[in-house]
């Protein structure tokens, strides 16, 4: 009887672990795509992306480097075991995104601050796999 109950007790507390990595799963392939897209039109020359990085003044160099880590951060957040590397790689993209936007731009920052967030969020999620990394 003990047993059953130890069991019993054993699957209830992984349930919920289960579920939140099915959870994180879901949520990183769903960001991993918009990045993928972005990412991929900056390194194609998109005549939009040519624009906006014409704009933002720097040289179309940044925009091969943007869209190289986009793409990047994309393909570790659907790699097991670096999702929280390419969560906090893209973050700091949607930062810098979303600071371009306010100060440079000057446009609202909606779309960087979403991603900034879901990133955030993944991350967080993920934070056993940073701790590996970083070897704490």
């Amino acid at each position: 009887m003990t047993t059953a109950r130890t069991a019993d007790q054993g699957r209830a507390s992984t349930a919920p672990r289960r579920t939140l990595n099915v959870a994180l799963w879901a949520l990183q392939v769903l960001v991993a795509v918009p990045f993928v897209a972005a990412g991929s039109g900056k390194l194609l020359g998109n005549p939009e992306m040519i624009a906006l990085f014409d704009a933002v003044g720097i040289g179309q160099w940044f925009r091969y480097v943007t869209g190289a880590l986009e793409v990047l951060g994309a393909l570790l957040l659907i790699f097991p075991g670096l999702a929280a590397f390419g969560a906090v790689l893209l973050g700091v993209v949607m930062a810098g995104a979303s600071v371009s936007h306010v100060t440079v731009l000057d446009a609202a920052p909606t779309a960087p601050l979403v991603l900034l967030a879901l990133t955030a969020l993944i991350a967080w999620g993920r934070r056993s796999q940073l701790a590996r990394l970083l070897g704490s």
